[in-house]
């Protein structure tokens, strides 16, 4: 019966000094991410926050001087306008991509699109776009090694990022 109650306090105290690092981790990852990181910013569409990241200030001063710097966000453009959630679960893994990337320094120098972003920005262009767009949507390119939709990005890959 005494090994019983020994046993069971050593997982007792296991299990407290797990949950103790546990929730000092998450403390401290919170204090990091509002103090340091400037988290809450993230929650908003103000341009200045994607320059939180120097790597991105040369994205952000390119659209500052721009052609859609008075009609359209970052978050315009990069972000899906289907609601709320379809938004905040974009910026979520855009924001723990980037993250990882800019904090190991694993990025290139110039900042390549991924396939799921591009899609997302496509339909950002068409939503604005759309009269002017409607004579040519659809078209495919073909070439000996592939066939593909032709995005706005192909023609204007400097629109928005001079």
């Amino acid at each position: 019966m005494a090994t019983a109650n020994k046993n069971g306090s050593t997982l007792r105290r296991v299990l407290s000094i797990l949950a103790a690092v546990f929730i000092g981790g998450m403390v401290g990852a919170g204090i990091y991410g509002v103090a340091y990181a400037e988290l809450p910013s993230y929650l908003g569409s103000d341009p200045l926050t994607c320059a939180n990241c120097h790597v991105m200030q040369d994205y952000y001063d390119a659209w500052s001087h721009g052609q859609h710097a008075n009609v359209a966000t970052c978050s315009d453009c990069h972000l899906p306008n289907t609601g709320f959630i379809a938004n905040m679960a974009v910026k979520a893994e855009d924001g723990v991509l980037h993250s990882l990337a800019f904090t190991s320094g694993n990025y290139p120098t110039n900042i390549v699109i991924r396939d799921r972003s591009l899609t997302v920005v496509n339909t950002a262009c068409l939503s604005c776009h759309d009269l002017m767009t409607s004579d040519i949507r659809g078209n495919v390119v073909e070439s000996d090694t592939s066939r593909t939709t032709v995005t706005c990005t192909r023609c204007h890959s400097t629109t928005g990022h001079n």
